[in-house]
């Protein structure tokens, strides 16, 4: 059986590393992976227990414990382990499903810091807040999204390709099919059993029932922890309404042309943040750090998988005939894309992708994004080649306090000395689509080669 390989592995083994390790929550939208990986990452312990708290028995060990030496004790002899093994990992799977489990986490790091315990529930993410007393200060987390471009190639076995992309800068030679793999990569998108069935079929067609099967799970799970049945239906046409609307600033007073509540939408679309299908990217209206989003201003949405978007807005096609991505579906699913790569740049849950606007009578600009790095704002735009217009940049760029830009688009990656219509000179990167998930290497590498320095 094939074994995909996911970067956070790295994150994982430094968790693992830690002397005041703290039990580990790994969050994530269903069907990214969790599962998967954490059985995979109990190799690289002495001795792994696996408890899928769907399982009745598995759920009755934590009920009928009246403490935690009885539950510890318990799991050992259920599962037939070495209680005495100190490198053991504990993977609760499914733990929304028993509170009091979620709640014997803080008790396994006051008591029983030597045991490894990872924890994952496909519907955690939204349960937390509502249903369970959480164990605040007592856990850490990690975020597990969709596959990356670079986990992609790995997974469908261009280990040579995928070495070459880890260079900075990438060999001019790889463009070509490095942007030809993105390419398929925008169309399937980033969500495990796609990619495996696409890998093993080589047929985009037959992964149309996949991505409707996802859907209808996810909105069967939505439901699942919605408070009475009027707000079932308005996540069933939030949810539904969501694939036209997608990278678009949205107002949630009826929303996709219903009669639905600002309150009742807002209501459904934190739900729908918390369980991580999709993130409302709030407009940062300063030019300077920190990002700071304004929640009054109109967000933009951004969905799970671009994969997705591309069957429900009947773009895979399109993607596939076209030389430029940013040509499809007015420009959306290509930033869509980026704005995917960049959430994939960061495993923290806390992590959410802004973009920059200015709402002036006669004087409106918008950049698609916004990121931090090396205390400054950069400002991230997504483009047609060389010859789209980069008014919105300008504008940006004689705000900020610095001299970095970032165009996202079909060509190789270059570095052009630029000056903005006011005449302020600055460094425009032109990023390829495929390196958006290493951009803050490449700023490294920018600022080094080019001594780039803040300005005052």
């Amino acid at each position: 059986m094939d074994v995909f390989r996911r970067n956070i592995e790295k994150q994982l083994l430094e968790w693992k590393a830690k002397s005041n390790r703290k039990p580990l929550i790994i969050r994530g939208a269903r069907q990214v992976g969790k599962t998967t990986l954490i059985k995979l990452f109990g190799a690289a312990f002495k001795q792994f227990i696996y408890l899928n708290l769907e399982i009745q028995d598995n759920r009755r060990i934590f009920t009928e414990s009246s403490d935690i030496h009885t539950l510890v004790n318990l799991i050992f002899i259920k599962e037939n382990k070495n209680i005495n093994e100190k490198d053991t990992l504990l993977f609760i799977d499914e733990i929304q499903n028993e509170p009091v489990a979620v709640q014997h986490l803080r008790y396994f790091y006051e008591k029983y810091p030597r045991i490894f315990v990872i924890a994952a529930g496909s519907t955690l993410e939204s349960l937390l807040s509502k249903k369970i007393s959480f164990p605040v200060g007592r856990v850490e987390f990690l975020l597990l999204r969709p596959f990356s471009f670079d986990e992609y190639l790995l997974a469908s076995k261009q280990n040579n390709l995928h070495k070459l992309l880890q260079q900075i800068p990438v060999p001019d030679f790889t463009h070509q099919k490095l942007e030809e793999e993105f390419k398929k990569y925008s169309i399937i998108g980033g969500m495990p059993e796609i990619i495996k069935e696409y890998l093993e079929t080589g047929q985009i067609a037959g992964l149309n029932s996949l991505y409707e099967g996802l859907l209808i799970s996810y909105m069967e799970d939505a439901e699942k922890y919605a408070r009475n049945d009027s707000i079932q239906k308005v996540f069933r046409h939030v949810i539904k309404s969501c694939f036209s609307k997608f990278n678009e600033r949205i107002v949630f007073q009826g929303f996709g042309n219903s009669v639905y509540k600002s309150r009742e939408v807002s209501e459904t679309f934190d739900l729908l943040q918390n369980a991580f299908l999709l993130n409302l990217i709030y407009p940062a209206t300063d030019a300077k750090l920190p990002i700071t989003p304004n929640k009054r201003k109109s967000p933009k949405l951004q969905m799970l998988d671009t994969g997705l978007l591309a069957y429900f807005t009947d773009s895979q096609r399109d993607l596939l005939l076209t030389k430029e991505i940013v040509e499809v579906y007015k420009g959306k699913i290509a930033e869509h894309i980026v704005g995917q790569e960049l959430l994939a740049t960061s495993y923290s849950p806390l992590y959410h992708l802004n973009f920059w606007a200015r709402d002036k009578n006669q004087s409106a600009a918008e950049v698609d994004f916004v990121i931090s790095d090396r205390g400054k704002m950069i400002p991230i735009e997504v483009k047609l080649g060389k010859s789209g217009r980069l008014r919105s940049l300008h504008a940006f760029i004689d705000l900020c306090n610095h001299q970095t830009a970032i165009r996202v688009c079909m060509n190789a990656f270059s570095v052009e000395k630029v000056s903005t219509i006011k005449g302020k000179p600055y460094f425009l990167i032109n990023l390829p689509f495929y390196l958006v998930h290493k951009v803050h290497d490449y700023l490294d590498w920018v600022n080094e080669k080019y001594r780039i320095t803040r300005l005052t």
